[in-house]
Order: structure tokens, then sequence, then C-alpha cells
């Protein structure tokens, strides 16, 4: 009995937490699930509504009610933006979504900042509702109880109208069947814009009610979004009741779960969005190591439908995003003679290597961040384009490598090459443990994987101080010294050259791996892997190798990047470095390693250089650089190389197999 009386308040905060993040998460759930868009701004769509009914709540029900209109019908709008935004990239998959989402999230966020203020807004609530009330013996403020009765309520209201009403009936449909649902006149695409329109009016109502709760800031967006997720792979799409008891499960983890278990809390949910994950890719999805065509599940049948009134084409099995490199692409290792394959690779090797005479020492130093952000990106584009495991976590490994660099110096070992070493085998280690829980799935299910090993890594970062320097992060060791013998590198000219030769060994040793009968056995996986299995070919052996050889990429780039900063923040291996790098392998091309290069290199000038120029608005320009990039480059440069005269290089269509499904 005492131990519920002094756990109550908190278990009761559990259940308000949760409710808020399950009215997010419905909304999550709806455009995932049934619009099959992975919108990454559902979180900016939340704060929309909490700063909405912040700036117009003034303590009475007139400024609640006004507010809670305002903010719902402001968070629809843009939820029926984002549908028009989302439509043309239908054929391109959740990974295009994911990254033109998180680019207007960034976008979005530093708009609103900018005309509300980046500091957390009071938030007033009517005064019946501003007091305490007994709960067991306990106080209690009455507006969070008011706060769960609503959120019930939308709940059981939800339920009905998804399984009750006409209008449910249509949002299931085109789920189910969007064929079926054209022939009896209905428009997917409205049903489509209808659906993003409700699932952001659920955040964007969630934003004004639980803006007391979680109010309004810089950071909220990013927290709502991170939860949201969790509690709808937790739930899972089909029931909003599951979603529910996930939710309120997420929350008392975050309250309760502080007080009872403050060391494991902070593990809990991810570690938990982990195993559910892989668990359904190792037992529920039974076909998911198969090629697919655009029928063979009711989200891309409708994602397909829906580009097909869009583009005006005929229905067709949509190509595929990418093609492996070929001989003459961009990026490929040039052979024999093919010296005019070579002189791109070598202009801009050679115009690296002259950077220091032309740069002043701050640009140096960009470029030595743009290296060690470019190897991250290269590791990113073996396991995006030539494995075909899509990340968002490869900021883990390089996190590794990072931390096991900068602890290595602080110990002693301050030669380079110990340093790149231990750092590569350090992250290799990590990669082959958390290989086999990534490379059984597929698509989507890798990216959630992924993002949740990476955000289990960052809680791990936060909590081992005596390790990573937790939130302050670690600064102040010897600097690394390039040769046995050799004095420290302080200066940013001698940093950026051993950064700049690391970075060509490294990809050199990469060009060579992707362009052996190795790399092509891997290419073969990705693009046929139903027949490399019926060959005999061990095709996850395959995928854990190219996982573990990723992983030490990215562990040498984490060391170039502490080596050429001298510090190291838990903000250098985040979510949003993640995000960075797969925004670099876009805009260079899935498979071109040059490319990913490149991108990186744009990236890291656009958040920092051109950043500079125009202070206070960094996250406005790199949403921007999302956008642009993936609306302007669907192939990346290479594609654009080729679109610009070269000749494309063959791809192999899909053709029937004889089980009736589709492969290369």
């Amino acid at each position: 009995m005492e131990l519920l009386d002094a756990h109550l308040v908190p278990a009761v905060d559990g259940v308000a937490y949760g409710l808020l993040l399950f009215v997010v998460a419905a909304g999550l759930s709806l455009a995932f699930g049934t619009a099959g868009v992975l919108n990454l701004s559902h979180g900016m769509l939340y704060a929309i509504g909490a700063y909405t009914g912040a700036e117009l709540s003034d303590g009475t029900w007139g400024g609640l009610v006004v507010g809670l209109a305002a903010g719902t019908a402001a968070a629809a709008l843009a939820g029926a933006g984002l549908s028009a935004a989302t439509v043309p990239l239908a054929r391109r998959g959740h990974l295009a979504q994911a990254l033109l989402t998180f680019g207007i999230a960034l976008a979005g966020g530093d708009l609103l900042i900018q005309f509300f203020g980046a500091d957390e807004l009071p938030v007033r609530v009517p005064g019946a509702l501003d007091s305490s009330v007994h709960l067991l013996g306990h106080r209690y403020p009455a507006y969070r109880l008011c706060f769960i009765a609503m959120a019930v309520v939308l709940a059981a209201f939800g339920t009905w109208v998804l399984t009750r009403t006409r209008v449910g009936a249509a949002v299931r449909a085109s789920a189910d069947d969007p064929q079926m649902l054209a022939a009896t006149g209905h428009n997917p695409r409205a049903v489509h814009t209808g659906v993003l329109a409700a699932a952001g009016a659920l955040a964007g109502a969630a934003g004004v009610l639980g803006a007391p709760i979680i109010g309004p800031g810089p950071g909220t967006s990013e927290n709502v979004l991170m939860l949201s997720l969790v509690v709808v792979v937790l739930g899972g799409l089909r029931s909003l009741w599951a979603t529910f008891f996930a939710a309120v499960a997420v929350g008392e983890v975050q309250t309760l779960g502080v007080s009872v278990l403050p060391e494991l809390a902070p593990y809990l949910l991810f570690a938990a969005m982990a195993a559910v994950l892989v668990f359904r890719s190792r037992f529920a999805e039974p076909a998911a190591h198969e090629e697919r065509g655009p029928s063979s599940d009711p989200v891309s049948r409708l994602r397909h439908l829906l580009a097909a009134r869009w583009e005006n084409r005929p229905r067709t099995a949509p190509a595929r995003e990418t093609a492996p490199a070929a001989p003459g692409r961009f990026g490929a290792w040039p052979r024999g003679a093919g010296w005019r394959q070579a002189a791109p690779l070598l202009v801009l090797l050679a115009l690296l290597f002259a950077l220091p005479g032309m740069l002043d020492s701050y640009s140096i130093s960009l470029a030595g961040s743009a290296l060690a952000l470019g190897l991250l990106a290269v590791s990113v584009t073996v396991l995006t384009g030539y494995a075909g495991l899509p990340t968002l976590g490869q900021t883990a490994p390089f996190a590794v490598g990072a931390y096991a660099t900068a602890n290595l110096a602080d110990a002693g070992w301050t030669m380079g090459p110990v340093q790149i070493v231990l750092s590569a085998l350090a992250a290799a280690v990590f990669s082959a443990l958390t290989g086999p829980a990534v490379i059984r799935a597929r698509g989507t299910t890798v990216l959630m994987i992924t993002l949740a090993v990476g955000e289990l890594t960052s809680a791990v970062i936060n909590q081992v101080k005596s390790v990573t320097g937790g939130a302050d992060g670690l600064v102040g060791f010897p600097a690394t010294q390039a040769l046995w013998g050799g004095e420290g590198m302080t200066r940013e000219r001698e940093l950026y050259v051993y950064a700049l030769v690391v970075a060509v060994v490294a990809v050199a040793l990469t060009l060579l791996v992707l362009r052996s009968p190795a790399g092509k056995l891997l290419t073969g996986t990705r693009g046929a892997e139903a027949r490399m299995r019926a060959s005999g070919h061990p095709v996850g052996r395959y995928l854990l190798v190219a996982h573990i050889c990723a992983g030490a990429l990215a562990g040498v780039g984490g060391s170039l990047m502490v080596t050429v900063q001298q510090y190291l923040s838990p903000a250098d291996v985040g979510f949003e470095i993640a995000a960075f790098a797969l925004l670099a392998v876009v805009i260079g091309g899935t498979t071109s390693v040059i490319g990913a290069l490149l991108g990186a290199g744009l990236i890291v000038f656009t958040r920092d250089w051109v950043a500079g120029s125009w202070p206070g608005h960094g996250p406005l320009l790199l949403g921007a650089l999302f956008i642009a990039a993936v609306y302007l480059l669907p192939r990346g440069l290479a594609g654009l190389r080729t679109a610009l005269g070269r000749p494309a290089a063959p791809v192999a269509q899909p053709t029937p197999s004889p089980a009736g499904k589709v492969s290369a």
C-alpha cells in the first residue's frame, strides 16, 4: 500500500502522458497505415497546434475553444499540404518520403521559432481546470484528469468512425482495395488528402490540449515524434485500441519508470521497439525476402494507384528506384585504359589536395569535417545502395568509433593509424552484434530498427558519463600524431591533410571491394534476392559481412571527426547526423561512392558556411536542401550526369517468375 501511495501521482501522470501520445500516434498511424506516408514531420504538426493554442490561450473557456479550433485547423491544413507534397513521391517508396518530411520538419520548425520565439510559451487554462483535486489522498491537477477523460472519449469516437460509418469504410477500403474504391466512384486521391488532413488535425488537437503537459518549445516536436513512432511500432497499424494501450505503456515508462527504474528507463522504450520490430521481421513477415509487385500489399497498391492517377500513366509495375552502378557510371571504378572515366575522380582528388592553399583556416576545418561525414555517408551507400538496407542508425557505429578514438587519446594512445584501426575494429564488433537484428528485415522495418539502434546508442552515450562525458561530451584530450615520433596535430591544414589521406585510402578500398566479385554478389542480393537464395547463395552471410564492413567504415569516419574537431558531443552522433548522411547518399545517388562524398560536402557547406552568413536559419536552409534534393535529384548526381548526355546503362525490367511473383 505504501508503494502504491508513493507512486500514485507518477502513475496517473503516466496515463495522462500516454494518452497525449495516443492522440498524436493515432494520426501518425493513420497516415502511415492508410495513406502509406512515413511522416517524419508529424511532430511539427503537433508543434503547430501547441504554439497556436498557447498563443490564443487567455485563461477562459472561449480562449481554449478558439485555440483548439484554430490549432486543429492549421495542422489539418498542413497535413493536406503534406498530401500534395508526397503524392509525386508515391512510386519512390518510404525513403524519399522520410527525407522529404524530415526536411519539411526542419524548415517548419525553424519558421515556428522565428514566428513564436525560441522560449517555451506559457499556457493559460480556464480557472476551473487550473486547480487541484483530491485523488486518493493526493492533490492532482484537474486539467490532467480532464485530459484523460477527453482522450478516452476520442479513442472511442475514432474507433466508431472507422468501424461504423461510411467515411471509415472508405478509409479502410483505401488501404485494403483502392481499385475497388475507385470503381465505386470515390477518388482515392481525395481520400489520401483527407486522411493526411485528419492525421494533421489529430496532431494539432493534441498539441493544443497537450500544451499544458508538453509545452511548445525547441525540441518538443522531435521528442513527440520519437515517442509516437515507438507507440506506433508497439501498437501496430491494425487497431486504435492496440495503439491506445501501447501509448499508455510508453507514458508509464516515461513517468513511473523514471521513479521506479531510473537506470533502465532510458533504454526500455527503444529496446522494446527494436525487439518488436525484429520479432515481426522474423515471424510475422515470412515473405519479406521475396520481390513483390505493386499489388502485393494494400499500401503499395494505394501508392501505385495514386501515382498512376497523378501522372496519368498506365498502371504498370514501378521501376526500381536506382540501378546498380554500371561500369561507366558516376562513382564506378575505371577499368583498363578507361582514363576518361577516371578523369573526374582525379580532378576531384587534385582539387582536394590543393584546398589548403586556397582556403582560410575555418573553411579548411569545415572541409575536414565534410570528409568525416563523407565516410559515414559512404557506409550508408554500402548498406542502402548495394545491400538494400536503408538505414537511419549508422551513427551508432560512427559514435563507437568516435568515442573509441577520444578515449584512446585520453589514455595516451595518440598514434593516428592505431586510433583508426582500433576504432574501426570497435565499430565492426558493434555492427556484428547488431547486424543479425537488421539483416532479416527489409524496407521501412530496416529504417525503424536502425533508428531504434541509434536512439539506444544515444541513450547509452547520455548515461555512461565516465566514458562519454554525458551531455557535456569530451574535450581536452591529447592531439593525434600522424606518424610515430611526430608532434600532435593542432593546425587546421595538417589535420585536413591527415583526414584526406585516411579518407582516400578508405574510399579506394571501398571502391575496390564494391567492384570486385564480392561487391557484385552484394549487388545481386539487392536486385534479385529470391533468385540468389534459390541458387544456394548465403544471402544472410553476405548482408552481415556488408553490415560489419560498413560499420567499420563508419567507425573510421567517427575517428576522423574527433581528430579534426578536437572535441566530441552527443549532437555530433545524433539522429540529425544520421539523416544528413542519408541525404548525402540521395544527393550523390544511392550507388555512387564519390557522389556520397560530394553530398556530404554540400551538406556541411550549407549547414556551416552558408548558415554562418544568415545566422539563426541553419535548419531552414538544411530543410530546403532536403526538399530540393528529393525533388530535383531523384537519382542523385549520378542520374543527373546521365541525363546531361551520358547514355544510361540498361536496367533489367521485372519479369514474372514461375511462382507468379516478380523478380528481376
